[in-house]
């Protein structure tokens, strides 16, 4: 299978303005990318990128007074499967867990750990280990948040929305992922595309998507509390404790958001010749 995703995206700055963005696919895509993935910016400004401590592609720039267009268009590949499901994942103890996993144990921004033990040990402390204890932490969190992209809010903590219940998926996710933590299964935050591949068409516009991944049996699996069902062309694009750490793009400065579309669909090879 095919996949076609991009944006197009235009911030209106009063001043000169330090960005950070993280708008490509994810290096571990890499493989798969079948037309390139580019960050092109317009006005052109120089752009340096490195990598951040999560493995994520980040660039740095500086926004000129006014407004910046950023867009980005690639066709990668994909096994047109949805999500694996290994319900024999087994649990770690804290003891047996590799190093690189621990940071996703502990509180982090938006995801408040200490104070969310007692309710997580009360809601799934009888439930099986493993893979169906995750699982159950995601129907509760499914059941428990409406979606509702009209009271969204960046700052909402996994706590606030666990007593408000009411959010979008970044705060399904995080509220999925405290959950985990204070069972002690490392949970780390994921964004990306998440297009409307073998599933009814949404009649909300596209944004992007966050689901996580919880570690069981040695490996990440792919979780996602907002859908809840194994879905079909997830794009990775970054990783990370949370929203905090995936920001896509962090201005040092005022800002204004002028222009937001995204899309990710599939594509066949005929589609990509006549173009």
């Amino acid at each position: 299978m095919l996949i076609r995703s991009g944006y197009d995206i235009i911030f209106e700055y009063p001043a000169p303005t330090p960005v950070i963005a993280m708008l490509y696919m994810h290096p571990s895509r890499d493989p798969s990318v079948h037309q390139s993935d580019y960050l092109l910016v317009d006005p052109q400004v120089k752009i340096s990128g490195y990598t951040d401590g999560f493995g994520n592609r980040c660039a740095r720039m500086i926004a000129p007074a006014g407004q910046l267009r950023l867009w980005n268009q690639a066709v990668v590949e994909d096994s047109g499967q949805p999500d694996r499901q290994r319900t024999d994942a087994v649990e770690h103890e804290i003891h047996d867990l590799p190093d690189e996993t621990l940071s996703f144990l502990i509180a982090s921004r938006y995801c408040e750990v200490d104070r969310m033990l007692d309710i997580a040990w009360q809601l799934f402390g009888n439930t099986p280990k493993g893979w169906g204890r995750v699982q159950s932490v995601c129907d509760f969190v499914n059941q428990h948040i409406h979606f509702d992209y009209l009271q969204a809010r960046s700052t909402r903590t996994a706590y606030e929305a666990y007593q408000e219940r009411v959010g979008v998926c970044r705060d399904f996710t995080h509220l999925a992922v405290t959950l985990c933590r204070c069972l002690n299964i490392p949970a780390r935050y994921c964004t990306g595309y998440l297009g409307d591949i073998g599933v009814p068409p949404s009649q909300d516009p596209m944004d992007f998507s966050a689901w996580f991944e919880a570690y069981l049996g040695g490996k990440w699996h792919t979780f996602d509390a907002r859908n809840n069902t194994p879905r079909i062309g997830r794009i990775l694009m970054a990783r990370g404790r949370d929203a905090a750490d995936v920001a896509l793009l962090t201005a040092f400065g005022m800002s204004r958001l002028d222009r937001f579309t995204v899309w990710s669909d599939e594509v066949t090879e005929r589609d990509l010749r006549v173009e």
